[in-house]
């Protein structure tokens, strides 16, 4: 029997940093946005810069989770947690999924009863401020773009300042239909519309972080493409009680049982093969290989995957014993 494990740190620290550093400068932004839309929506009357400062609110609590979260995940393993923090940040993640779902029921909430009652909307001052929003939320995005790759964490907050910015966008073409025919549905509508735009995009955002939290297989990884590489290993037989699953986004793990071949030297021949194609083909680091001469415990035969050469092996001593059984 052989083990071999595999990590893969750096990279993420150095990303880690980076992205500390966007969420900063894209919090700093957005925080002193966030009063200056919710005053003037408040004193200009208008539900839709109301609804995009409640997105802005939301904008402003993914940040500083996020910004807590990667703080929390530098934290080192400990005997109680042997895979660290990193987990927090899916936590996060999932958590602004939700906040944001809130947001966007109660602003299509008050959409409806303002249509019922449209109040007096001060379309200048609306025009104005979302201008401005429009403007913070484009540099916000640009800041947390190369980060929103590599990390969940860091996609929820820029979804988040993404949907805001097309709320921006909503809202100064309310303000200017509102300005040239005075109709005030319009703002409501803007509303509505920020609030039905934002859902997908979050459901998006929660059905990732959710299959994280459940050690689902990782969305990048095929799995039969994943079995036909390790099978595809010389001296490897078949395959079993194959695990796939990511603490955090970017850092997938593997465990995998391996059937070799009795004279191979898997530690030399077989394990260092299977590290290589594993991180060039999928990225994954953090790996624990066992390998065993015949099949385990761990496993049923639906769960065990053969070669095609032991299959073709196995397929070929059937005959004989068949053909070998007709003879007598």
């Amino acid at each position: 029997m052989s083990h071999d494990h595999a990590h893969g740190s750096a990279g993420h620290d150095h990303t880690a940093g980076a992205n500390q550093r966007s969420l900063k400068i894209a919090f700093g932004l957005t925080t002193v946005f966030l009063f200056v839309e919710l005053v003037g929506g408040i004193v200009s009357q208008s539900l839709a810069l109301i609804s995009d400062a409640a997105h802005m609110f939301t904008d402003v609590a993914a940040l500083a989770i996020a910004l807590a979260a990667i703080r929390i995940a530098k934290r080192p393993a400990d005997a109680r947690r042997t895979f660290g923090y990193h987990r927090f940040e899916i936590l996060a993640a999932a958590f602004n999924a939700m906040l944001l779902f809130g947001v966007a029921v109660y602003i299509l909430y008050e959409a409806y009863l303002r249509i019922k009652a449209p109040p007096e909307i001060q379309s200048t001052a609306m025009l104005v401020i979302a201008v401005v929003g429009l403007l913070v939320n484009l540099v916000s995005m640009r800041v947390l773009q190369g980060g929103q790759e590599s990390s969940l964490n860091v996609k929820g907050a820029y979804l988040e300042v993404w949907a805001d910015m097309i709320g921006s966008v909503g809202v100064i073409v309310g303000a200017v239909i509102l300005k040239f025919t005075g109709w005030a549905w319009v703002d409501s509508a803007v509303a509505i519309l920020i609030g039905l735009w934002v859902v997908p995009r979050t459901w998006t955002l929660l059905k990732s972080s959710i299959n994280i939290l459940l050690e689902g297989v990782p969305e990048d990884v095929d799995m039969v493409e994943l079995k036909k590489l390790l099978l595809a290993v010389p001296c490897v037989k078949s395959l079993h009680d194959l695990h796939v699953w990511a603490v955090t986004s970017g850092k997938s793990t593997l465990t995998v049982h391996l059937v070799t071949e009795p004279e191979v030297n898997v530690e030399k021949q077989v394990l260092p093969e299977v590290r290589r194609r594993l991180a060039e083909t999928f990225g994954i680091h953090h790996i624990t290989v066992q390998c065993e001469l015949e099949p385990c415990g761990q496993t049923d035969e639906g769960d065990h995957f053969k070669s095609a050469t032991a299959a073709l092996a196995e397929e070929h001593d059937e005959k004989s014993h068949s053909h070998q059984g007709h003879e007598h």
